[in-house]
Order: C-alpha cells, then structure tokens, then sequence
C-alpha cells in the first residue's frame, strides 16, 4: 500500500516540477530572469525602472528641478508615494542625509502640486521600520550574504560601520518590502552612476546587481540615461560658452560625425573661429597643408573634448587648453560623449595653404575615450 502511495504521489509531483523546469526555461529564452527574491526581471528597463533610474540620479546628484520631473515621471508610470519616500530613504546611505532630505522635500511639494491638479498617484504603504519588531542585525546579514553571495566582514575597516550596513541598511531598510532585491540594485547604481569619486563601489554594486538578476543590457542602460540626462541642452551651453555657439555649421557638415555649430570671432588679420560640438561630435581626420608656416592653434573655451594626431594617444581638452598644430599632421578634434566643446580655432598664416579632409573618426576607436 506505501509504495502505491508513493507512485501516485510521483506521479502527481514530477508533471509539477517539469512545468516548473518548462517555466524556466522559457524565462531565459524570453530574456526574462529571477532575482533571489523570485521576482521576475526583463532583459531591457521597463518605464517604472527607467523612472526609478532618473529619481536615483537627481536625488543623488542634488539635481532637484531635473527631480521633480523625474517625480512626476515616476507617478505616471505607476511608482506609488510611499515607494519614491522608500527610495530616498534608502539613498540617504549613499549620498547622505542632505540630499535624501532635500528630495524628500521635493516629493512633498510634486505631491501637493498634483492633488491640486486631481492628478492621480498610488499611495502604497509606507514600511514604518519603527512600527515593527524585526531582529534588524541578523536579518540584515542574511539578507547582505544572499545579496552578494558570500558572508561580509568589514570589521576590520570599522566595527561600527559594519554593523550599521548589516543592521541598519541591509536590515532595516532591504527588509521593506518595497522593491525587490534587484530593484533595489538598480536604484543603487543609478545613484552611484550620477556622483563622481565613488567608481569601487559602483563596480560593486554593479557585480550584486548581476547576481540578483540585473542583466548587463539593463546595466548598460542606466548608464546611457545617465549620461542623457547629465548633458546640457544647447541653451544651457550657450550660458557658459564665452562666445556663446553660433550657427550650425553646415558648409562643412560633411567632414563632421554630428552636429557643430560656427562663429567668426575675426575675419581680418588673423582668422579665428569659434567651433562648438555637441556631444560626441567631432571632425573628420584633416591635414592642414602648407608650403611654409601654416597650421592651426586650438583654445577650448568651454565644456570639455579631444585633440589627437595620427599614431599618438588623444588629449582630452578643457576650458583655458592650448595645442599647436603644425601644418602637415594628420589630426582630429571634437568632443567627448558625454559634454559639449567649444574652441577656438585660430588659422596660423602661411603660403600655400589648404586643408585636406580624410576619412571619419572610427566608432571603434572614439568609443575608446572616457
């Protein structure tokens, strides 16, 4: 009679956990995957995580008016009022107290602007920590040990931050149940992606990220809408550029990959040119021809960028840089990817004198610059 009980009772469990093996499989071949916690994640950010990413980054950067938008991203796609406080309260471990603070401000007023609006906000629940009785060191340190897949130890470094990371951040605040692992991650690196100085423990973040299901296109992300997000529009550039950026330079569009922008500054005697890139624009590869003297010098005036000749590393290029270019070498010059340039190009008087255009900047190798 047992070993008939024990037949039916696998036959009735193995279909079970061959739906579950089918189900998982399917998760990887859609590019769907599971972070510790079960929850599933997409290959690519949806709306609510991209809208996580921007309000992680203006909280961290102090850029409050770029938050309020962000804010009000993040209610129509459905983040509720008590997730976005979740969100702040848990950067104040990262980017301090005065910036959790001032976006929690922020939140408050976008909050109140919408309800005299009668625009629509999820509330969600607040997690209240001081509300519940949790055992905030040992939850904590499990919770740090599955997140990074080993036991953490930074006693060394100081007892008490160790303590306050296990209890307090991983404890305290990772036991919400706001966000899931990963998404916390997320809001995490975005953070760390917007403030400068902190790369180690970015890269770190990064690594856990992966491991609770963050995949390396929705890392790759992230860092592309920092970047957006972090660059000036023409206007605001316009603001600092001492000879503001002029007219779109379209009689040599051609001999440029990306948008730039011409203003005479003097015509007569010697011949200077204010030359603004956008972002990631730069030249072709030129040679100023000469017979005798010749060649070109560049000042940067604003924003920041690259000079390289042919065979040699490029110099990146900020406000008050000067290079000196002899006629006859192969060169380029153009802006980062994530800045705006302006500079100034002054025409060295020679005889026979001529530019020739060369082919474009490889992709390959401009993606090799910071």
């Amino acid at each position: 009679m047992f070993q008939i009980k024990k037949s039916l009772f696998l036959l009735a469990i193995v279909p079970f956990f061959m739906q579950t093996a089918l189900a998982e499989n399917n998760l990887l071949q859609t590019g769907k995957v599971k972070d510790l916690k079960g929850i599933v994640m997409q290959e690519n950010l949806n709306s609510r995580q991209i809208a996580l990413v921007k309000i992680a980054a203006f909280t961290a950067n102090g850029d409050l008016d770029k938050l309020a938008l962000a804010i009000n991203e993040g209610f129509d796609a459905q983040i509720s009022i008590a997730e976005m406080k979740d969100l702040m309260t848990q950067l104040y471990a990262y980017c301090g107290f005065p910036k959790s603070l001032n976006a929690l401000g922020v939140l408050d007023k976008e909050i109140k602007k919408r309800r005299e609006k009668g625009l629509k906000m999820e509330v969600g629940t607040e997690n209240k920590i001081i509300n519940q009785k949790i055992d905030s060191l040992k939850i904590g340190t499990e919770t740090q040990t599955q997140l990074t897949g080993g036991k953490v130890d930074l006693s060394h470094l100081s007892a008490d931050v160790d303590y306050y990371l296990k209890a307090h951040l991983f404890g305290d605040i990772f036991s919400s149940n706001q966000f899931s692992w990963a998404e916390r991650e997320i809001i995490t690196v975005a953070a760390l992606s917007a403030m400068s100085g902190v790369e180690p423990q970015k890269n770190a973040h990064i690594n856990v990220a992966k491991k609770n299901g963050v995949s390396d296109n929705q890392i790759k992300e992230i860092e592309q809408i920092i970047q957006q997000q972090a660059m000036m529009s023409k206007d605001e550039f316009a603001k600092i550029s001492p000879f503001g950026v002029g007219e779109p330079n379209t009689a040599f569009a051609k001999y440029f990959s990306g948008k730039s922008y011409l203003n005479p500054i003097s015509t007569a005697q010697v011949k200077m040119f204010n030359v603004v890139f956008e972002p990631a624009c730069r030249n072709n590869w030129h040679i100023h021809h000469a017979q005798k003297g010749g060649g070109q010098i560049l000042i940067a005036t604003a924003g920041r960028g690259y000079y390289q000749e042919w065979g040699k590393e490029a110099i990146e290029m900020k406000a008050g840089d000067v290079v000196n270019i002899p006629a006859g070498v192969k060169h380029w010059h153009g802006a980062a990817k994530d800045s705006w340039f302006a500079h100034i190009a002054v025409e060295v008087e020679g005889e026979g004198t001529s530019n020739e255009w060369l082919e474009p900047v490889s992709n390959q190798d401009y993606g090799k610059l910071k």
